[in-house]
């Protein structure tokens, strides 16, 4: 491919621009095909859904099979481009392509058509796609490859270099080579560098790295994201229950996986059970977001009812109803950043006991000396506002930023501590800490400000320094 410099955000368009030029001109297939070479993948994608089903139609067959196989991963609804294609046609494309894509792509289908066009494969091809579709979609069995390299610990560097050849014809993760036993076991992996620049005298087995890390198919997703970042290796393999080695999990599939990971535990601190897709229908979209919601309704009305006791100090200070959201505000946002700080603790399976005692800690002191710092703001700034704006004596106004600044810092302090604790709690109990912890935490946030908010206005301004509006 020609060494091109990318020095402007819009270089993709000009590709795609570049690359209809090319096919909507007049020269021969075979130039054409030439030309392409010189473009990514997903340029000549980005190019393809720019074209009218008649210029896609005879574009195709310039493709072939084994190039359009790699570039049909990359286009958006590819469904809709797969239905231009007879089910022949389809089956031999996605018998082309790697495990993991043929299967997200066949997943966007009717399943009538799914089913005529995995009748219409190899064999072997459908055992693939049918095993990575047999895990459920949390589980790393699901985001596996097939498209590896695996040969056997009893060969000469001469027999390993032919058997390296041979496979590569049919699959191009090369760069690490998996070995088994006699067998069939797992036994270890060798760098593609090491074996190119052995000598026929070695062993094999000096190239082999037998204590290489490896996943199981059944593992959570979520649980083992760490350890995976953790190896920073181009491929992992991944074994089932009797130690064979299944498939592979690419750096591509990592980053995916890790992508999509943080979706949804984007989307469950919001409340919602997964991510909502662009075209979700609405009766999904609410079913996601109304069963928390209506938790929450009932909690918040708890909230409204304890507000509701402290009707008596509104009555005699009305002013102090004016900060009152500064206080639920603030103790939302430390709540919130300690949440997330914990559940990207919690990734982390080996963390000791001990360790989440010196955590809580930790973000207690967080909260104290930030709680300090915004409470001495806090009676300053509220304090002058109160005494200039709202035209009161310095003493009254210091008076009630004083319990705005007290109360602020105790909030702070406890929000940290729930935000921490409570993420744990789930965690133990084996509930998603995410998805269950963000939108409670908010509301006994609320619910801990507005008591100590008003519980102390009630306590020092009324019954201790006599203060009313």
């Amino acid at each position: 491919m020609e060494d091109r410099e990318f020095t402007t955000e819009n270089q993709a368009e000009e590709y795609v621009s570049e690359l209809l030029e090319l096919i909507r001109s007049d020269i021969s297939e075979d130039e054409l095909r030439e030309k392409l070479e010189d473009y990514h993948d997903n340029d000549i994608a980005g190019a393809v859904e720019e074209l009218t089903p008649e210029e896609r139609e005879k574009f195709y067959p310039i493709l072939g099979v084994e190039r359009a196989a790699e570039i049909f991963p990359y286009l958006e609804d590819v469904d809709e481009y797969i239905a231009e294609l007879d089910i022949e046609q389809a089956a031999e494309l996605i018998s082309e392509m790697d495990a993991d894509d043929a299967v997200d792509i066949l997943e966007e289908m009717d399943e009538d058509v799914q089913e005529q066009i995995m009748d219409a494969m190899d064999e072997e091809d459908r055992e693939d796609i049918e095993l990575i579709q047999s895990y459920e979609d949390n589980e790393i069995g699901s985001h596996i490859t097939t498209n590896f390299i695996l040969i056997k610990n009893n060969l000469t560097i001469r027999q390993a270099m032919h058997e390296l050849v041979e496979q590569a014809g049919e699959n191009d993760n090369i760069s690490t080579i998996y070995v088994i036993d006699e067998n069939e076991e797992f036994y270890g992996a060798i760098n593609l560098k090491d074996l190119i620049i052995a000598r026929q005298t070695n062993a094999l087995e000096d190239l082999i790295y037998t204590n290489y890390p490896y996943l199981s198919d059944h593992e959570d997703i979520g649980e083992c994201i760490e350890r995976i970042k953790d190896y920073s290796e181009d491929s992992l393999p991944v074994l089932d229950s009797k130690h064979h080695i299944i498939g592979i999990i690419t750096a591509q599939d990592i980053v995916e996986v890790v992508d999509d990971e943080l979706g949804e535990d984007y989307a469950r601190l919001a409340g919602l059970t997964s991510e909502e897709d662009l075209n979700e229908p609405l009766k999904q979209s609410m079913a996601k977001r109304l069963p928390w919601l209506l938790i929450l309704l009932v909690l918040g009305t708890a909230v409204s009812s304890v507000v509701g006791v402290f009707e008596s100090v509104v009555a005699v200070l009305p002013i102090v109803i004016c900060f009152q959201s500064l206080i639920l505000d603030m103790a939302g946002n430390v709540g919130t950043q300690s949440l997330a700080v914990t559940i990207r603790v919690l990734v982390d399976e080996n963390l000791k006991a001990k360790k989440k005692v010196l955590f809580v800690l930790k973000e207690m002191r967080v909260g104290l000396f930030n709680g300090l710092v915004l409470g001495v703001l806090s009676f300053l700034l509220l304090g002058l506002y109160i005494m200039i704006f709202k035209h009161n004596p310095a003493n009254y106004a210091f008076m009630i930023s004083a319990c705005v600044g007290v109360a602020l810092m105790c909030a702070m302090i406890v929000s940290s501590l729930v935000g921490t604790v409570v993420p744990m709690f789930f965690h133990k109990i084996g509930v998603d800490p995410a998805v269950a912890s963000g939108p409670l935490i908010t509301t006994v946030n609320d619910l801990v400000a507005v008591v100590t908010y008003y519980g102390l206005a009630w306590a020092l301004l009324i019954n201790v320094m006599h203060i009313s509006g």
